[in-house]
């Protein structure tokens, strides 16, 4: 069985991946600034590395600052990389988002098409999980919508995904060969980006008005139609919103 190193292995996604592949019998290792590993300064890297056959990036920048989420990413991903040569890792997982290669103006999308092209250009085998939006941030997008007391929101399509079942997908990906390439996961429904948040805060009981609004951004840009939606041969994931809603209450 492989030492797979998960960065990010404290947060949401990073903890499930951990369970996952400690349940399948491989040494998983969380690794985040909680555990004395930051590779922003490089601190702990190398010894965190020391026999991994795989490294696991689900780490996230704790600023969305167009300058901030720019450095983190290709800061991090740089020492990275340079700790995984010297450790001879043999495949680098990383999670990414769908619509990264589609047109679109997101300052946090355009970081992490800067991360992505660091690890193709890497020389590491590689593999990059595209993963769409998250319920779980249904709440966060509800809240930074807000316009004259109403949410406003655009009906882009959307195709969110369970975060377990991103962890699965990216579990899967860490224990198989390097793909050298790029796979797509989403969940099983397409629905406008109103339409999603209108069904979740509706079934929370969450007053808050939800207006269809085809002037209205996407965390501060507008994208076209199917930015957000996966390409055809994406993995599909089968948790419904119905399914996860009531199994998911809003963290007080």
């Amino acid at each position: 069985m492989a030492k797979v190193v998960v960065i990010g292995g404290s947060g949401l996604i990073g903890s499930k991946v951990v369970a996952k592949l400690a349940e399948h019998g491989h040494e998983a290792v969380a690794a985040s600034p909680n555990s004395g590993v930051d590779t922003i300064t490089g601190e702990g890297l190398a010894e965190v590395l020391v026999g991994a056959d795989v490294v696991v990036d689900v780490s996230n920048s704790p600023s969305f600052a167009a300058a901030d989420v720019m450095e983190f990413f290709t800061t991090s991903t740089s020492n990275l990389i340079a700790a995984e040569r010297e450790a001879g890792v043999g495949h680098h997982v990383a999670l990414t988002i769908v619509g990264t290669n589609r047109p679109q103006h997101i300052d946090y999308f355009q970081a992490k098409v800067a991360q992505e092209a660091l690890i193709r250009e890497s020389g590491i085998p590689y593999s990059l999980v595209h993963a769409t939006q998250f319920f779980e941030f249904v709440g966060g997008i509800a809240d930074t919508s807000m316009k004259d007391g109403a949410v406003h929101l655009p009906g882009n399509l959307v195709q969110p995904i369970a975060a377990e079942d991103v962890a699965t997908a990216v579990a899967r990906t860490a224990a198989g060969a390097p793909l050298n390439a790029d796979v797509e996961i989403a969940g099983p429904e397409q629905m406008g980006l109103d339409e999603w948040v209108r069904r979740a805060l509706a079934f929370r009981g969450d007053a808050r008005e939800v207006v269809g609004d085809p002037e209205a951004t996407y965390f501060g840009a507008r994208m076209e139609e199917r930015t957000l939606v996966p390409v055809e041969g994406a993995q599909i994931f089968a948790t419904t919103l119905d399914e996860w809603l009531p199994a998911n209450p809003p963290r007080s």
